[in-house]
């Protein structure tokens, strides 16, 4: 005789619960991501901001001056190398009607559907426009956020670590554990960007392949993103060199090749290592899966969500131990 199971209102209501949060927070991903970006911009500029606070400035001050400090290192590094850039980008920009025209020379193409691709393109450039407005209002709203997360950052630490009750001191080191490693891994980033960009530059120059300021700092700001950054960071450079030699492109392909295996298998795990304190195997291992799951932004955050996660499993394993 089969058994009679009940289920209480309780349960019932849980599970609702439950499915409704999930639900909730599959609409508001975008938000909770840019939130979470947030606190990597608060770890990676409260060692500058405490420095001001130790200078005894006011905290609002001390915030102030760290926008000040790196949106002027940002200046100046732009100042310094858009001259170059600027003259490099225009004479590609120049040549790139007889590039194209080379190198499709030979190649039938149906002028109807160049035209209606055209045309599409053109329908198409008021979503992107407010795609672009979009992106520059989510940027605002993350450096306002990271402003006033800056100025509350000791209320926030302190309210998140009273929610852990008689493991107050604990949740404590923890969150400032969190903070370091995130703070480092921005860091890290940095570097990885720098190496990538000096490489790419470095090795185009050898080759003699025009441009090679623009394709490399191309390739220096499109590390950023994880897997697909390098292989588009790649096209320009592979297509430029089609134009001087088929012989030219392969060997451009087979250095991007070169420079993105060292990249994943060498310097990326290395410098995270050193930067976070993750193994290499995890970090391989959480990009891969944050790709997965969340596409670009979720290969992106992997490292430091896997930071995150490692501090928290340390700290209940060390409790489990006590």
């Amino acid at each position: 005789m089969p058994q009679k199971v009940d289920v209480s209102h309780k349960t019932i209501i849980f599970i609702a619960l439950f499915i409704l949060s999930l639900w909730i927070i599959y609409l508001i991903r975008d938000l909770l991501i840019i939130l979470f970006v947030a606190v990597i911009f608060v770890s990676a500029l409260s060692p500058l901001v405490n420095f001001f606070i130790k200078l005894k400035l006011p905290k609002v001050l001390s915030i102030g001056l760290t926008y000040v400090i790196i949106i002027s290192v940002l200046a100046g590094f732009l100042v310094s190398i858009i001259p170059p850039l600027v003259e490099q980008s225009n004479r590609l920009i120049v040549s790139s009607p007889p590039l194209v025209s080379q190198f499709f020379n030979g190649i039938n193409i149906d002028k109807t559907l160049l035209s209606s691709e055209l045309t599409a393109l053109s329908k198409n450039l008021f979503s992107i426009t407010l795609s672009v407005f979009d992106n520059l209002l989510a940027i605002i709203f993350l450096l306002v956020l990271t402003f006033y997360m800056l100025l509350e950052k000791d209320n926030l630490e302190s309210r998140l670590a009273s929610l852990f009750r008689n493991k107050e001191e604990r949740a404590r080191r923890s969150i400032v554990k969190i903070e370091e490693k995130l703070g480092a891994w921005v860091q890290g980033q940095l570097i990885l960007s720098l190496l990538v960009g000096t490489m790419s530059y470095i090795g185009l120059t050898i080759l003699n392949i025009p441009y090679a300021l623009p394709l490399a700092l191309i390739a220096g700001v499109m590390e950023v993103i994880p897997v697909i950054g390098p292989i588009i960071s790649a096209i320009p450079a592979i297509f430029i060199a089609l134009t001087i030699s088929p012989l030219l492109s392969i060997i451009v392909a087979a250095l991007y090749l070169i420079i993105q295996q060292l990249e994943n298998s060498l310097i990326v795990p290395q410098v995270m290592n050193r930067a976070v304190g993750l193994n290499p195997l995890i970090v391989i291992l959480a990009i891969a899966i944050g790709s997965r799951l969340l596409g670009i932004s979720g290969a992106l955050l992997a490292v430091p969500i896997a930071v995150v996660f490692q501090i928290i499993a340390a700290e209940i394993i060390e409790g489990e131990k006590v």
